[in-house]
């Protein structure tokens, strides 16, 4: 959630099913299955958390009628395609497949991730794979990263960018090993 043009943290999220883990493991550039098993040991590794310097954001895919009642079963096509841009990675948070169709099977669909040089060129490049999908029972929000971006996010250079780095900043002082 952004503020008075300043990022809060709103509540913590910490499943990998979580489009807010999903987008922050996109730019993680350490290898986090040392800080996992150190974890699940009570011996956290001292090394620091590395992370890639590219923005990225992330666009959920949902059903029709989300978060309340929503139709199951509705065909996906396209995701291999989408999934094949560069700096995009789709995940799946709510298919199945079903013979030679991925299909929907609950409320939150898919989470297309994006990484670019800028803020606004990863919020682009989402919404480019998103335009490859095929699924006419799903919905998406198109306001994502505006108020990050401003008001006009198709000519901004990501000059807001600093603001995302200091969210990600402080999670990872949250999350790191003191």
């Amino acid at each position: 959630m952004i503020d008075q043009d300043a990022p809060k943290l709103v509540e913590y999220n910490v499943r990998f099913g979580d489009p807010e883990c999903q987008v922050l493991m996109r730019r993680m550039e350490s290898d986090i299955l040392p800080f996992l098993a150190g974890a699940a040991n009570g011996h956290l590794p001292n090394d620091d958390v590395s992370w890639r310097d590219d923005p990225c954001a992330l666009v959920v895919m949902a059903s029709k009628g989300y978060p309340d009642k929503y139709d199951k079963g509705s065909t996906i096509k396209g995701v291999d395609a989408a999934d094949a841009c560069p700096g995009v990675e789709v995940f799946h948070a709510g298919t199945q497949q079903k013979g030679d169709a991925l299909v929907a099977s609950g409320g939150r669909v898919l989470n297309v991730t994006a990484t670019g040089d800028t803020l606004s060129s990863a919020v682009r490049s989402a919404y480019g794979a998103i335009d490859m999908i095929a699924w006419p029972e799903g919905f998406i929000r198109s306001d994502i990263g505006h108020r990050a971006l401003g008001p006009s996010p198709q000519d901004s250079q990501g000059a807001s960018v600093a603001s995302m780095d200091r969210l990600a900043t402080l999670l990872v002082r949250i999350f790191s090993p003191s």
